[in-house]
């Protein structure tokens, strides 16, 4: 295996003990790092799944990965990529027969849930691809070890190096621009950035953070200079260098990204373009496409392990880690749901794809869609053939108590993004308790914009919403993103007031009613955004007219607000219009402060001799309470009393 250059699965598959033993036994019998990731007390010496980060970027020779109570699909990515050539993976589950029916304790992580569920559709996957391997080492109790199938593999002679060395070769011979490599983990993107910045001496290298540099500053040695992207763009001068480095390009937001490309006469991007973090490939299409001079480049050999790696091959079909499949459909295009029970490779098919077109997407999102309660994939082409996809998840349903709760600021349960967010900042509790469907992604083929397949999907999806009384999305504020969701008949109900780390946009909140209960609460929370715009607009950035000849009085609603952050735990940034209408009509003097002289928050606190946001925010809920009481003790005594 090492001299082939390849590494290989084993699947132990039994009773807890049992499996366990054989991989003691296994462990014994090899020598090698033996990585093991666990959250069982059984291997105290375990790495637990979630802290395998700071592992990245390290070589270990042979692992286990202990499945027997969840299967955390990112860690096991993770870990494979860690492991050199000759390695072995053991990857420990249940029984065989009973694990696809097993409770999976990793679902708590994505699936909304307050007890752990069985995960059937995605481990059927698993051991489809499993049974189907030939190259997979299947060691099942009670049952006769199944070896891999010997091949004659050819000594691996490693090409990466050369590789590294051509593209290095073209980047010190451009004069200006910016290049942009992309690679899957393994590749050696990072370990060329650090060359580039070793042999031309004055690079500054950025990144979304500092310790996912290491590599990158291993190569470079005493010539890497990090700083962070905000850092960069706070000078007023940018700093001497002649090549900017950007590490994972595609986890920082595009408005920095293309702020920072401007400031350098030379910039290097580099993005991971599949892999258990994420993806890059809506980076490539949607960023790289708005830039002038820009030279593409690819690693592909990989630095660790053969071309031919069946582990590496294995994980890529069980993570659906390949591109989504170009189509050329240019006839009608049919909409259609996918199921897992119904129509799985469709479904892969519309995964693939949402992977290509978001970052964020991620092996955690594959779980979700498959075995998740509450999920709806709406496709658009042929089942081989598929060009948009359409994710929706049910949302809303909440009783009356836990609503009550959210919208005071005491509860923050899991899920229901929109649904919360509109009764816990926009003050509708009704949106909670009704039935909703949240698009969570949508996608279509680059070849096939501008034939109205978006629009299509979130019509079927609004003509199918049966039960639901409206549809929601949350999305990075940008106008383009804007004018299609207005496009599509949602009207904009809510917008944050901070920024998206992932984005650099506010997030902003759209609804389309589907029933007469949506359609009040959706005039109702557009007339609330316009109403509360002109103060809002203080503290989100954004050139947004909202027309409204709504009174600035304090009315009913305000009061309700206004008690909530009084007395509950409404937060500041929720009550900031009403705030501003109180202030005018009973002035107080860190109200004052902050919301007519403009004082920051940090600014106000050190004034006033309070230490820290928490105390300050205590001492504002103390200044309404006290100007409620002020202009009406007997309504802000009945108000108190609801709290």
């Amino acid at each position: 295996m090492q001299r082939a250059g390849i590494r290989r699965l084993c699947v132990i598959a039994g009773d807890a003990e049992w499996a366990q033993q054989q991989a003691i036994n296994r462990r014994a019998a090899l020598s090698g790092d033996w990585l093991t990731v666990s959250d069982s007390a059984d291997f105290p010496q375990a790495v637990a799944p979630g802290a395998l980060r700071t592992l990245l970027g390290r070589e270990f020779q042979h692992a286990i990965f202990d499945a027997r109570n969840g299967f955390h699909a990112e860690a096991f990515a993770a870990l494979a990529g860690t492991l050199r050539a000759g390695s072995w993976l053991l990857l420990l589950t249940p029984a065989w027969e009973s694990w696809p029916n097993q409770t999976d304790a990793d679902s708590l992580r994505w699936a909304d849930v307050a007890e752990p569920i069985a995960t059937p559709h995605f481990i059927h996957h698993l051991q489809s691809l499993m049974l189907q391997d030939a190259q997979v080492m299947l060691q099942r109790q009670h049952q006769a070890v199944r070896y891999p199938v010997e091949t004659h593999l050819p000594d691996w002679r490693c090409r990466a190096p050369q590789q590294q060395a051509q593209i290095l070769e073209q980047l010190e011979a451009m004069p200006h621009g910016v290049a942009v490599i992309t690679a899957a983990r393994g590749r050696g993107k990072s370990a060329l950035a650090g060359m580039l910045a070793q042999r031309n001496q004055h690079c500054l290298v950025t990144a979304p953070a500092k310790v996912s540099t290491a590599v990158l500053a291993e190569f470079a040695g005493e010539y890497f200079s990090f700083m962070a992207p905000d850092a960069i763009l706070a000078q007023e001068n940018p700093p001497q260098a002649q090549w900017l480095i950007v590490d994972e390009a595609a986890a920082i937001p595009a408005p920095i990204l293309q702020q920072l490309v401007q400031r350098f006469p030379r910039v290097l991007l580099i993005t991971t373009v599949e892999g258990y973090e994420g993806t890059g490939r809506g980076f490539m299409l949607r960023f790289c496409a708005t830039l002038p001079d820009v030279r593409l480049f690819q690693l592909d050999e990989p630095l660790r392990w053969s071309p031919n790696d069946p582990l590496e091959q294995w994980l890529s079909q069980a993570l659906l880690f390949e591109d989504a499949q170009e189509s050329n459909i240019s006839g009608e295009i049919a909409i259609y749901p996918a199921t897992p029970e119904h129509n799985l490779q469709a479904l892969e098919a519309g995964y693939r794809l949402l992977a290509s077109a978001h970052y964020r997407t991620s092996p955690l999102d594959l779980r979700r869609m498959l075995d998740a309660p509450g999920m709806r994939l709406w496709l658009a082409g042929e089942a081989d053939q598929v060009t948009g996809a359409l994710w929706l998840v049910e949302e809303g349903g909440l009783d009356q108590p836990l609503v009550d709760a959210v919208w005071a600021g005491y509860r923050r349960p899991r899920g229901n993004l929109v649904a919360q967010s509109l009764a816990a900042h926009a003050g509708f509790a009704q949106a909670a308790t009704l039935r909703s469907q949240r698009i969570s992604r949508i996608a279509v083929q680059a070849s096939q914009r501008q034939r109205g397949i978006g629009k299509a999907l979130v019509a079927t999806a609004r003509q199918q919403a049966q039960g639901c009384d409206y549809l929601s999305v949350s999305f990075g504020y940008t106008e383009s993103l804007w004018h299609f969701w207005r496009a599509c008949g949602f009207t904009l109900v809510r917008i944050g007031s901070q920024r998206e780390a992932s984005s650099g946009c506010y997030a902003a909140m759209a609804m389309l009613a589907t029933s007469a209960a949506g359609e009040v609460l959706q005039q109702q929370a557009a007339q609330r955004l316009a109403r509360d715009w002109p103060w809002l607009r203080d503290i989100i950035e954004l050139p947004l007219t909202l027309a409204s000849d709504a009174s600035q009085q304090l009315n009913d609603d305000d009061w309700t607000f206004l008690a909530g952050f009084a007395w509950a735990q409404r937060p500041f940034e929720a009550s900031y219009a009403a705030l501003q209408r109180l202030v005018r009509q009973s002035p107080s003097p860190l109200l004052n402060a902050i919301l007519l002289q403009k004082q920051t928050l940090t600014q106000a606190a050190q004034y006033a001799g309070l230490s820290g946001r928490k105390a300050l925010i205590n001492q504002l809920r103390s200044e309404a309470a006290a100007a409620l009481i002020h202009l009406n003790p007997d309504a802000a005594q009945r108000l108190r009393s609801l709290q």
